[in-house]
């Protein structure tokens, strides 16, 4: 069976977001009233696992190896069966 997993990582609070401050900045600039901007990444894997928990299984290892630093950030697992 193939899965569709999103996987989005995002800095945990109390991390420097560089990326999002400047963009609030220049929004701000722009006349928009944003109060704060933060940045995360989204990845998008398509996946042959035996089960919806495998898959999730495998994108919390994946999460644990690669996309992810534990030590700075957070994510989020979405599992849905492609068709």
């Amino acid at each position: 069976m193939k899965f569709r997993l999103k996987v989005e990582v995002g800095l945990k609070p109390g991390h420097s977001d560089p990326e999002g401050e400047t963009a609030a900045r220049l929004l701000k600039e722009l006349g928009y009233k944003v109060e704060r901007v933060n940045v995360s990444k989204v990845y998008t894997i398509l996946l042959e696992a035996g089960s919806k928990n495998e898959a999730l299984l495998r994108a919390e290892e994946m999460c644990r190896r690669l996309l992810a630093n534990p030590t700075k950030d957070n994510y989020t697992i979405t599992v849905e069966e492609e068709k």
